[in-house]
């Protein structure tokens, strides 16, 4: 008994070794964060296990696990929570009880997830969003697209933009007394790219009546056109999320054609024809030199893969690659980005480009944030990392919304 004990605390000992990642020292709660670390690569280890195998797909195994955190639409003392559709896109909604004399101001919250797992049922987010309503006596509107890879891009970004749509109806506003002057979309992660290309999509719409006052956009990923950026060179075995990880979730979003993936990691999946795009994100113009460090910047190869994706260099999949004069109309903007994260210089890049062109930014940069923080807010995973996040994001809806 005593070698089979043995046997099985040395096996545990090698296995947790195989996962660790080095926790940098201004990581706060460190231990839980490394715990965490090794939940979620073990987990990608045995995704990726049973897809060679050909049990079940990567993704599969993933959102089996996601699914079990979702949430039934509990309503409480303060806010009455319904599972509804806007335009038959599920949507959860919270709704302040208490009595306003005037018309509320509204979130609309896109969750993260990569594109292929999560849903605003989440219990982090239902908490977020749940939170954000009672705090700000505002109604919020949690978003619960379609997923990859079921269903590839433009798919995500066309529920996003039917559910905003429905909800700016003037009957709609009217009917849960919402103001349509103070109306924010906010998102974290892939659900930040979704609120950054809706954003844009219905800020240059001139047959919008209703524009949005204010998006805020949590340590969002906004480009793939550079996958070698130094954020992805620091975070390449990354906390919680890797680089290998990001890139077959937002290959994904695209395409199961497993050439891309490929491609991506070698940092030459762009088409031949995308090189005037590189301006967009050329990170040794758009970043801050503390953030740049001693990298070397190299331009993409053009013309590693074999076919053409159109979605590549299509700016509602990626909104990094928005031109100029797409950016002038945006609204003011909260970004959060992350020190340790594998998409801070996609925030911190479109911080740059945003301020170029005028439009106000509020930039929040967190020395000792990891990515997906706000996924571990309550029991029994949560952080105070993700509370500071909350409440940093909270309170600047509170001032500016």
């Amino acid at each position: 008994m005593g070698l089979k004990a043995l046997s099985l605390g040395l096996l545990c000992v090698l296995f947790a070794s195989h996962f660790y990642t080095p926790m940098p020292d201004n990581i706060e709660e460190s231990w839980k964060i490394m715990a965490l670390d090794v939940i979620a690569k073990t987990c990608t280890f045995m995704a990726m296990c049973f897809e060679n195998m050909g049990i079940m797909r990567y993704e599969e195994f993933i959102s089996m696990i996601f699914r079990l955190d979702y949430t039934q639409p509990l309503s409480d003392e303060y806010i009455t929570v319904t599972d509804t559709t806007f335009a038959d896109i599920p949507v959860r909604l919270y709704l302040p009880k208490r009595k306003s004399e005037t018309r509320r101001r509204a979130v609309i919250y896109f969750h993260g997830g990569g594109f292929c797992f999560g849903s605003c049922k989440q219990k982090s987010f239902d908490f977020l969003n749940r939170w954000t309503a009672n705090t700000l006596d505002a109604v919020v509107v949690g978003v619960d697209y379609r997923l990859a890879p079921q269903h590839h891009f433009p798919a995500q970004l066309e529920d996003g933009l039917a559910a905003v749509k429905f909800f700016l109806l003037e009957k709609v506003l009217t009917k849960y007394g919402v103001d349509p002057t103070r109306i924010c979309i906010s998102g974290d992660s892939s659900g930040g790219n979704l609120a950054t290309a809706v954003t844009q999509q219905m800020q240059n719409d001139a047959g919008i009546k209703h524009k949005i006052k204010i998006q805020a956009l949590l340590y969002p990923g906004l480009q793939i056109t550079d996958s070698y950026s130094p954020s992805h060179r620091e975070n390449e075995h990354g906390i919680v999320l890797t680089r290998d990880v990001a890139i077959k979730l937002v290959s994904l979003y695209f395409t199961k054609d497993e050439a891309l993936p490929q491609a991506m990691r070698r940092n030459q999946h762009m088409p031949l024809e995308s090189r005037h795009l590189f301006k967009f994100v050329n990170w040794s113009v758009l970043l801050p030199e503390k953030y740049r460090k001693d990298y070397v910047y190299t331009e993409p190869i053009l013309g590693g893969l074999s076919y053409s994706l159109p979605a590549l260099t299509d700016a509602r999949a990626l909104p990094l690659l928005a031109n100029d004069s797409q950016l002038q109309n945006l609204p003011l903007t909260y970004i959060l980005t992350c020190q340790h994260d594998l998409l801070r210089d996609d925030g911190l890049m479109y911080v740059t480009r945003l301020r170029n062109v005028g439009v106000q930014v509020a930039h929040d940069h967190i020395e000792d944030g990891i990515h997906g923080a706000l996924s571990y807010m309550t029991s029994p995973f949560y952080l105070h990392l993700g509370l500071r996040i909350r409440d940093m994001y909270v309170s600047w809806l509170d001032k500016n919304l």
